[in-house]
């Protein structure tokens, strides 16, 4: 049996990233997508982990994928173990490979006026260099703010929810934003930390252990395995909207199963019992 690991700090979050607005003759959909194992081909925080850590960090992330850790508590005490200068972990993560049908995806979206985001609940440090890599550095990056320096590494959470700590970024607090602004929340990720934000989503696009999760539970989603069957997805999304906006459902609102709304305010791991499945 794993020991218990240290509470981590609570810390502010931040003013949350801005939603644009639906201007007339958008397509009311957003794209809120997953960057390790989602964008990336490989989980990059935990090669990461993987590569540079020795310790049992593996037993932690078990407890984490069960349910019984949030990831906040987990991300905090795993930064510590790194002890790597920041050059090597950033050619590491430079060097992961991408799916080469983001970009293309992305940009027939911002063509359209449907926003696309990337909503992480890893590291995040090196998301926006591999966007700007791969020819998108225009999307925003929601997720940790990982600092790395001299000394050791430290990790803040302004993405995290206000009074629930469970999550360093809450995922489930994009969902929502993009939908008090009219859209549809088209969903795209690949495991346990896409969880909750899948439990609010108006369309999921769901592979890995996500999808298992989904299946699991009940929940609806769409099986993929590269961004190129979303991208035809997105275009037939788009004819159906020329030829009838109507076509486009509204956001579809779900009462709330996670945070300080379900469970009460001050939460760090998530409750006994898996309370996914009041979703649905």
């Amino acid at each position: 049996m794993v020991q218990p690991l240290p509470d981590p700090p609570l810390g502010t979050a931040g003013p949350p990233t801005p939603v644009p607005p639906l201007l007339p003759g958008q397509p009311p959909i957003a794209l809120l997508v997953d960057y390790d194992g989602t964008v990336s081909l490989t989980d990059v925080t935990d090669t990461l982990m993987a590569q540079f850590v020795d310790a049992d960090w593996e037993s932690y992330v078990a407890d984490y994928d069960a349910g019984r850790v949030g990831s906040r508590r987990l991300m905090a005490w795993e930064v510590g173990l790194i002890t790597a200068d920041p050059a090597s972990l950033s050619a590491v993560a430079a060097a992961q490979p991408h799916d080469p049908g983001f970009r293309p995806f992305a940009e027939l979206a911002r063509e359209t006026g449907i926003p696309v985001e990337i909503v992480s609940d890893g590291f995040g440090f090196f998301i926006e260099p591999a966007l700007q890599a791969l020819g998108v550095g225009w999307i925003p990056v929601v997720t940790a703010d990982t600092r790395l320096g001299t000394g050791q590494p430290t990790i803040d959470f302004p993405n995290g929810d206000s009074r629930c700590f469970v999550c360093g970024t809450c995922k489930r607090n994009r969902v929502l934003a993009h939908q008090a602004a009219g859209r549809r929340v088209v969903f795209i990720g690949d495991g346990e930390s896409d969880r909750y934000a899948a439990g609010y989503a108006d369309v999921v696009f769901a592979k890995g252990s996500l999808e298992r999760f989904c299946i699991e539970r009940g929940w609806p989603f769409e099986r993929w395995t590269q961004f190129a069957e979303i991208h035809r997805w997105l275009g037939r999304e788009l004819e159906a909207f020329s030829s009838d906006p109507a076509s486009q459902a509204p956001p579809m609102p779900r009462p709330f199963f996670c945070g300080a709304e379900a469970w009460g305010e001050g939460r760090i791991d998530p409750p006994p019992g898996d309370p996914t499945r009041a979703a649905g």
